[in-house]
């Protein structure tokens, strides 16, 4: 019997840690993508940056900063925060900037302001490089089961969206 025991005992111990190795981690709690856990939205990358040009994002200034929504958004030019500032949602990350992918199986998970997409002139941005190539795989399945998670998320949870 204390064979038993022992077993599920060290089976209960590694099998989360060995999931670890496969999965990002899931969050009970809300988690927003800021810089040092703070209430930085996008990690300070300039949101309007991923509409503009060749869309690769730029980091923002301290200088130049918009409030919204609990979140302090970072911007490379004054002219960019006006945007923003005129039309927040237009250039919000998706899902408060959690991650898409993760969104879509129906948890929290931080948002790589680095491995993104802009898809229908919305920002989605995902957890790291592997999954958003599973991600990129079937962005409109991911999208329509992220939305439907989404809007089902409580709302303490939610960041700007």
């Amino acid at each position: 019997m204390k064979k038993q025991y022992l077993f599920a005992l060290l089976a209960s111990a590694v099998l989360p840690l060995s999931l670890g190795a496969f999965l990002p981690q899931a969050y009970a709690a809300p988690v927003y993508v800021g810089v040092d856990g703070g209430d930085v939205a996008v990690s300070g990358y300039d949101a309007v940056s991923y509409f503009e040009g060749d869309g690769v994002p730029v980091k923002g200034k301290a200088d130049h900063v918009v409030a919204h929504d609990g979140a302090v958004y970072h911007f490379a030019s004054a002219e960019n925060a006006a945007r923003f500032a005129a039309d927040p949602a237009a250039f919000m990350p998706q899902y408060g900037g959690h991650c898409a992918w993760a969104m879509a199986r129906g948890y929290l998970a931080p948002g790589d302001p680095t491995q993104y997409a802009v898809v229908d002139g919305k920002l989605y941005l995902n957890f790291n490089a592997e999954v958003k190539a599973r991600w990129d795989q079937d962005r409109a399945g991911f999208i329509a089961a992220a939305e439907k998670n989404w809007a089902e998320m409580p709302a303490d949870a939610k960041f700007g969206g």
